[in-house]
């Protein structure tokens, strides 16, 4: 199709190349904010690896009710609202990978992007929360941890 032919097929289809040209800056935008944000998205399985290879220290954001009826084994359970990297839980983490995990994956970010500002180099987010990791079939551990 030659140039001409699409600027024909835009003109006569305003809307649609208005909505293409808007769908395309708005998965570039996307894509840009997720390469400077500072932290990665893990999938549960990579989570697993990450904690029995390098010893990751996994920080749970759930309420403490949703955290006892089932999460990861060897998590540290904090409250959104007592969440702060200057923490002496964190501190000592400083170095280590750190994942940060929430309910369904939607409340991490923002705790990511904190340790990420406090200085902390490996920070993670479970892509999905522990909702991914239920359905991942992964296993949870059920009390106080």
């Amino acid at each position: 199709m030659s140039p001409e032919e699409l600027l024909a097929f835009a003109s006569r289809n305003l809307m649609l190349s208005l909505a293409l040209a808007g769908l395309t800056v708005a998965i570039a935008w996307v894509e840009v904010t997720r390469l400077f944000r500072g932290y990665k998205s893990l999938r549960p399985g990579e989570l697993s690896a990450l904690v029995n290879r390098e010893d990751a220290l996994v920080v749970d954001l759930s309420p403490i009710n949703d955290y006892q009826k089932g999460h990861i084994a060897g998590s540290k359970s904090v409250q959104p609202s007592q969440f702060d990297p200057e923490n002496k839980l964190l501190a000592k983490a400083r170095s280590l990978p750190v994942v940060v995990v929430c309910a369904n994956g939607m409340g991490a970010g923002n705790a990511a992007r904190r340790l990420v500002k406090a200085g902390f180099e490996r920070v993670y987010v479970l892509d999905g929360g522990i909702q991914a990791w239920r359905q991942a079939d992964m296993p949870l551990v059920k009390g106080r941890g």
